[in-house]
């Protein structure tokens, strides 16, 4: 465990980082780190890979119930992407990585999308209203396998990954990778100084 100031709001010695590593079935080693500030409750999650990746891409085809079932790794520096329902998360500068399965990130799209709902129907605004309700029900029809999608993540670090023998990986361009947002930026400790770079 390292104490440092959190890059956040500057508290002395609130930021604690964890590391913790262990074997992920199917995926191999890997070591997450949270990082949390006692004070303003910032906080992040990663899982790094033991082994180095390269930017890459996961697509799973989405066409029936096993599916739902894919382990899913997401790193911070992740964009999901399921491109036939317009729907796409990008990383930004507070993500943070986690491990679900294809009905897990399904859901966290229709969270996202309740909460634009509840602003529409306090704002009264019927057009945003029917897009949510539209998808929502799309999603629906995905996960009972009526609508085929293909789930997509894309990194630019590699360390996120579908668990699924239908799921394909291929590797992206320098290019393509910088075209992605690599997510948070992580404060760098020196344990043999104070200061955080």
């Amino acid at each position: 465990m390292v104490e440092h100031s959190c890059p956040i709001c500057g508290q002395d010695n609130s930021l604690r980082m964890l590391a913790h590593t262990s074997e992920i079935p199917y995926f191999g080693e890997h070591t997450q780190i949270t990082m949390s500030c006692s004070k303003c409750g910032w906080r992040v999650t990663d899982f790094i890979p033991a082994e180095g990746k390269k930017p890459g891409s996961w697509k799973l085809k989405i066409e029936d119930n096993t599916h739902l079932d894919a382990r899913v790794v997401r790193s911070s520096s992740c964009t999901v992407r399921i491109s036939e329902l317009g729907l796409e998360v990008s990383p930004g500068s507070s993500s943070t990585g986690y491990i679900s399965n294809v009905e897990g990130v399904l859901e966290r799209f229709c969270d996202a999308i309740g909460t634009i709902r509840r602003q529409a129907e306090s704002e009264g605004d019927t057009e945003i209203l029917g897009k949510c309700d539209n998808l929502l029900g799309r999603i629906e029809l995905v996960k009972t396998a009526q609508e085929v999608v293909t789930l997509e993540l894309l990194d630019p670090i590699g360390h996120s990954q579908i668990l699924h023998g239908d799921a394909t990986s291929t590797e992206i361009s320098e290019e393509q990778a910088k075209d992605l947002d690599p997510g948070p930026v992580y404060p760098v400790f020196d344990l043999n100084s104070e200061d955080v770079n």
